[in-house]
């Protein structure tokens, strides 16, 4: 599991990357493989990070990103658009909403709690309240079956 969750970070802040250089995907993801995933950051010892996923999500979230964008912004509503979100929470979003989509082998919560624990490795105020909920909406659109059809409610 931590190869995975290191993956997700790791796509987070190529895909926040992506966003402030409009460098090529595909270029960033080289750029991570070689010199970031599995490297030491902050002194702590790394965490070697699943490439597939990590390229997966880059690369797909990229490819798809006027469907996510759209998706998320009909889980936020008309007063809050996903090109007026920080742009570290938007990228949270669309890897996250892009593992709904493509995913389907991991669970729906899985996917959630993994960008919901990002979104709290960035922000202390109510950032990962607003990922959580963002993410839930989309799954209950596109994994309807994993979740309960009320919120709290156990899928059966």
């Amino acid at each position: 599991m931590a190869r995975h969750t290191a993956a997700r970070l790791a796509a987070v802040q190529a895909l926040y990357q992506i966003e402030v250089t409009s460098a090529a995907p595909g270029n960033v993801v080289e750029e991570f493989s070689a010199h970031r995933l599995g490297k030491s950051q902050d002194g702590e010892a790394p965490t070697k990070a699943s490439a597939a996923l990590f390229g997966e999500i880059v690369r797909g979230t990229s490819e798809r990103r006027a469907e996510i964008d759209a998706m998320i912004n009909a889980a936020l509503g008309p007063d809050r658009p996903a090109d007026r979100l920080e742009l570290i929470v938007a990228s949270i979003l669309r890897a996250g909403a892009y593992e709904l989509i493509a995913r389907r082998d991991t669970p729906v919560r899985a996917i959630i709690s993994e960008y919901m624990n990002l979104a709290h490795g960035f922000f202390t105020g109510n950032e990962p309240k607003l990922v959580n909920a963002v993410l839930d909406r989309i799954a209950r659109t596109l994994r309807p079956g994993e979740l309960g059809n009320e919120r709290g409610q156990a899928a059966g």
